[in-house]
């Protein structure tokens, strides 16, 4: 029996601890991958100490469990069913696990399938622990499994440590494709400087948007947001009032066209629903931000502004290839964002070692 090293949560409030647990194995059409490096989310510890009473219908993988949402590494091994995936390659495993049978997943919509997990994170009602029962390991584990359809190439130019924050670049790459055409549009990025904020940022302004009106709190990040490109990029403190009323005021009271919301996790609604106020009639709010809570908004004044309003969660396989392909043609450059670097055996200081100052100009790793 061939053994590996991983971090496991064996209960909850307790720390993660280093165990030796038996490799993973290629059957079929899945892929062993050796993890170089594996994405720290800035909100684990609070994920870890509170989902299960945030959201109980959200199931956390069963423990010991090895966590660990956004690995990078080179394949291994692969099952006899792989086709077009090769020991040596460089590549990022997407941790999206779904039925791949439904209406759903033959449409190109995993994220809508019954079985819909984050693989090494959480999962979305109880039959996730199905597909936690078939694809047991996450990244903070030297090897792991994945069907063959997650996995994704990354190109040379994008480092393994750059590979773990694809997790939150194709997040916001997603949402900005279902905003539609952005070619010469207005948008509005609330929470434009946090983990979602600046990736989004720089995949809009790659994809044509005109003029970003970015809203967060903090000047100092913000300043540094409008360097990337002055001419294009309007920021807004909310903290001096109202962000709707000054893309209103910035637009000659038309709004802009689009609004991406990418708040962090609990943030107050009151912030969402000021900014929506920004958007025009006719105009798309996109959600990927971890705001919750009943929305009060008038369905007399959405009919009448005909507003569409979109919930976005992750990103498919095609669109983590379509990123991988961004960043080799140097279309966006991520080394912008700096990473913070842990070794497995530090895991505990990395989870309690996240800040947040630099907001998504920072990103945090574990590397293996």
């Amino acid at each position: 029996m061939e053994m590996m090293r991983a971090a496991r949560l064996h209960a909850v409030g307790q720390p993660m601890s280093i165990d030796e647990v038996e490799r993973p194995k290629a059957t079929g059409s899945d892929v062993i991958v050796r993890v170089k490096a594996c994405g720290m989310v800035p909100n684990l510890a609070n994920v870890l100490a509170n989902w299960e009473t945030w959201y109980p219908q959200m199931p956390l993988p069963p423990r010991p469990a090895i966590h660990g949402l956004d690995p990078s590494g080179v394949v291994h091994e692969v099952g006899p069913q792989v086709v077009s995936i090769k020991p040596g390659d460089r590549v990022y495993v997407n941790p999206g696990r779904f039925c791949g049978a439904c209406h759903h997943c033959s449409s190109g919509k995993p994220q809508a399938c019954e079985y819909w997990t984050l693989g090494g994170y959480f999962g979305y009602n109880q039959k996730s622990m199905e597909m936690f029962a078939r694809y047991p390991y996450g990244g903070f584990g030297e090897f792991m499994v994945a069907p063959q359809a997650q996995v994704i190439k990354i190109p040379d130019n994008m480092t393994f440590v750059q590979g773990s924050r694809m997790g939150y670049l194709g997040t916001s790459y997603a949402a900005l494709k279902k905003c539609g055409s952005l070619m010469g549009k207005t948008l509005i990025i609330n929470g434009a400087t946090g983990t979602l904020g600046l990736g989004a940022t720089l995949f809009a302004l790659a994809m044509g948007v005109a003029k970003i009106y970015a809203v967060a709190r903090g000047e100092a990040l913000l300043e540094r947001l409008k360097a990337i490109a002055p001419d294009r990029i309007v920021t807004f403190s909310n903290v001096k009032g109202s962000s709707g009323a000054f893309v209103k005021e910035q637009t000659n009271g038309s709004g802009a066209d689009l609004m991406l919301d990418t708040l962090g996790a609990k943030a107050p609604l009151d912030s969402m629903l000021d900014a929506m106020g920004g958007v025009r009639r006719g105009g798309r709010i996109v959600n990927i931000g971890g705001t919750s809570g009943a929305l009060p908004v008038d369905v007399k004044w959405w009919m009448d502004e005909q507003m569409e309003l979109i919930g976005s969660v992750w990103f498919t396989a095609a669109e983590g290839m379509e990123i991988a392909a961004m960043v080799e043609a140097g279309i966006i450059d991520i080394s912008i964002m700096s990473p913070m670097v842990w070794p497995l055996e530090k895991i505990n200081d990395a989870i309690s070692g996240v800040g947040k100052d630099e907001g998504g100009f920072t990103y945090y790793a574990v590397e293996l």
